[in-house]
């Protein structure tokens, strides 16, 4: 079930700006219009009528005016993704935005009331697995973690106590130190799986043989309840229903996490196995 939000909405906020392609349009500066639609709780603040238990619109405008002041983008595109990113990472409570920003006096030369950029950009859930059986696994692990901590957009939450297991797959090599992360982020999964594998590379990982020996090994479990399948990226993880060594950590940390296809929660695909 997909989690509501209330909402808090801005509409049509005027902002002298410099963004363009042209450089008369980066110099002399136009009129835009910004909308966001703030996606957050404010049951608290109906209850109690304090104003720090919601989201300020009079900070969240004065902000959204000032950075768009302050940078210079060319495209609409650019401004409306930098601006989103900034306004997520800046605003305590909010849990996703829908921005709009529109161009009054776009440079086409034909009678044309506005042309606007308009996106949905917010915090997800994933879950990731760890494992290590190569050198110092510990400090393989405990790397990964503070290298996914460090990246913008993302916080580590919850991690999970490493447990030593034996190898899956190819049984002929070392065992394994296993693990599971809970991770805050703005990173759609595709570009989040690259982030792991840049992470993996960090740490010398080589594929060679498939389930075989590696420094590290870092695998999206979940990702919110989204069901994705592509070549090379699979979600909720093909796999992980039949892993011990991902069920046993990851039930420390999200017991009640439910399999968005199979319907049955972490603690129930692990005492099955």
């Amino acid at each position: 079930m997909q989690q509501r939000y209330d909402q808090i909405k801005i509409r049509d906020l005027e902002v002298f700006a410099n963004h363009g392609v042209f450089p008369e349009e980066n110099t002399l500066g136009q009129k835009f219009l910004v909308s966001a639609t703030l996606y957050t709780h404010t049951r608290t603040a109906g209850l109690t009528d304090d104003l720090t238990a919601s989201i300020h619109y009079g900070e969240v405008s004065a902000f959204i005016d000032r950075y768009l002041r302050e940078h210079t983008f060319r495209l609409l595109e650019r401004a409306a993704e930098a601006l989103a990113e900034e306004l997520l990472l800046n605003t305590p409570r909010l849990e996703k935005l829908r921005l709009e920003i529109k161009k009054p006096w776009a440079p086409v030369r034909l009678p044309l009331k506005t042309v606007s950029v308009e996106i949905e950009r917010g915090w997800h859930t994933a879950y990731i697995a760890l494992g290590s059986n190569m050198g110092d696994r510990e400090n393989y692990l405990n790397t990964a973690v503070r290298a996914l901590d460090e990246i913008r957009g993302c916080s580590v939450r919850r991690v999970s106590h490493f447990l030593e297991t034996p190898p899956y797959g190819v049984t002929d090599q070392a065992d394994f130190l296993n693990g599971c992360l809970e991770l805050k982020t703005l990173l759609p999964p595709r570009e989040l799986l690259d982030e792991l594998h840049r992470i993996e590379q960090g740490a010398g990982r080589e594929r060679i043989l498939r389930w075989g020996p590696r420094t590290l090994d870092l695998d999206i479990i979940f990702y919110d309840d989204l069901v994705w399948e592509e070549d090379d990226l699979c979600i909720p993880h093909v796999e992980m229903h039949k892993r011990k060594f991902v069920l046993e950590p990851l039930s420390e940390i999200a017991p009640y996490k439910r399999h968005p296809v199979y319907g049955k929660t972490v603690s129930e695909l692990n005492l099955e196995l």
